[in-house]
């Protein structure tokens, strides 16, 4: 964003051993959920391997489809639009269909301007993806309510970070944010997203993003708890 408003731009499945002491039908059941408990584990590892390797994410998404946000303040859907921003809205598919959305905080939301977010909880995650850069789309659409764009520091440097617009954005038109997509429901609840940080560190109250690549989710659910978190992103069938 402008230079001055958007620089700096596993699982452990652990099974009781007190289900030896348990009756037949309560071990039974203990037996018949382990599969699904390291299934589940399995998937998280694949998840976090996928995550850890962005070279590996480059699949074309579909010419159009929706994503399900699941938040600390409700759902919300996005549709994507390929044809606005290709480049943008292949690595946003791959992103999602990874699982890179799950626990990621909504860390710099400007009233009036815009919510961002983007950065990985997992400081490892974030320092695989910090130079994955994508080439810039041409802006097809406006930034206008309910858009959403990448944050960027310059030309040609989209990575993760993501922001929907709260207003009339058009001045980041002619500075080469190129919007993917739009809120297609759940505006309001992108609305109620918690602001109460206004713009970040240096300049502002809320989180240094330089310590938010370093130190992930426990710098900022020890020092900003009010902040507002996407809990899950899923593509819609």
């Amino acid at each position: 964003m402008e230079n001055r408003k958007f620089a700096a731009i596993a699982a452990a499945i652990i099974l009781s051993t007190a289900a030896a002491c348990k009756p037949e039908a309560e071990q039974a059941a203990v037996s018949q959920e382990q599969p699904v408990a390291e299934a589940t584990a399995k998937e998280a590892s694949k998840n976090m391997s996928s995550l850890l390797n962005p070279a590996g994410l480059t699949e074309q998404a579909p010419a159009s489809f929706k994503v399900l946000f699941n938040t600390t303040k409700g759902d919300f859907t996005l549709e994507v639009n390929r044809d606005w921003a290709p480049l943008g809205a292949d690595r946003f598919y791959n992103l999602v269909k990874a699982g890179y959305f799950t626990d990621i905080a909504f860390f710099r939301v400007i009233g009036g301007f815009m919510a961002q977010f983007g950065i990985h909880g997992d400081p490892a995650v974030s320092a695989a993806w910090r130079g994955a850069r994508i080439q810039d789309d041409p802006v097809k659409q406006s930034n206008k309510r309910g858009y959403i764009s990448y944050a960027m520091a310059g030309p040609n440097t989209r990575t993760t970070q993501l922001f929907i617009s709260f207003g009339d954005n058009s001045q980041l038109d002619s500075m080469g944010f190129s919007p993917f997509g739009k809120v297609a429901s759940g505006m309001d609840v992108v609305d109620a997203l918690h602001d109460g940080y206004g713009e970040g560190a240096p300049r502002g109250m809320g989180p240094d993003q330089g310590r938010v690549q370093m130190q992930g989710n426990a710098y900022l659910k020890a020092d900003f708890p009010k902040l507002d978190y996407i809990k899950s992103a899923s593509i819609l069938k």
